[in-house]
């Protein structure tokens, strides 16, 4: 399948089969973080991966949604701020770096036939001392894997996304 069509079969899944997903699987999304590009390639990112039906119970504590704690795994993706690039005017990079390596998670797991949903609505604090993290990383979002209950709709974009006109400027801005 092509870059777009892949693009477009992803989508924010919240709904999962009750089937457990692979580590091979597991791993391969985990290594299209890896190879995700970053600041200075300073690589500010770590990525806690948890499968193991008690501590999903746990984790899920940190997000009220009662969806979130029926995903067969859920990716810990966290940012290290002491290794993070800065900007002169100080701007940390981590949650750019972290955000590409996300994405590239989010369609390698489309590619294999998972689904997955960015959580960020959720208790840093709690999550952070849970996972026993150390002061200098932070949880920027956590991904829940599995197989999806139901397909997406590739056409949804047609009627559910601005038109490129809309998004575009040619040479300057225009308003």
């Amino acid at each position: 399948m092509d870059f777009l069509e892949l693009a477009k079969r992803r989508y924010s899944v919240r709904k999962y089969q009750d089937k457990e997903v692979e580590k091979e699987k597991l791993l391969n999304i985990v290594e299209a973080a890896r190879i995700a590009p970053s600041a200075v390639n300073f690589q500010p990112w770590h990525f806690i991966i948890i499968n193991d039906k008690e501590m999903i119970e746990k984790i899920s504590q940190v997000y009220s949604k009662s969806w979130f704690s029926k995903a067969p795994a859920i990716i810990v993706a966290c940012s290290d701020h002491s290794i993070s690039w800065r900007r002169s005017d100080g701007k940390d990079y981590s949650d750019v770096d972290l955000g590409i390596a996300i994405d590239h998670m989010t369609l390698a797991a489309t590619e294999l036939g998972l689904g997955t949903c960015w959580v960020c609505a959720f208790n840093s604090y709690q999550c952070h001392t849970l996972l026993e993290l150390p002061r200098s990383m932070e949880v920027v979002a956590l991904l829940p894997v599995g197989y999806p209950l139901n397909e997406s709709d590739i056409e949804r974009h047609q009627t559910q996304r601005k038109t490129i006109n809309e998004i575009i400027s040619w040479n300057k801005y225009k308003n």
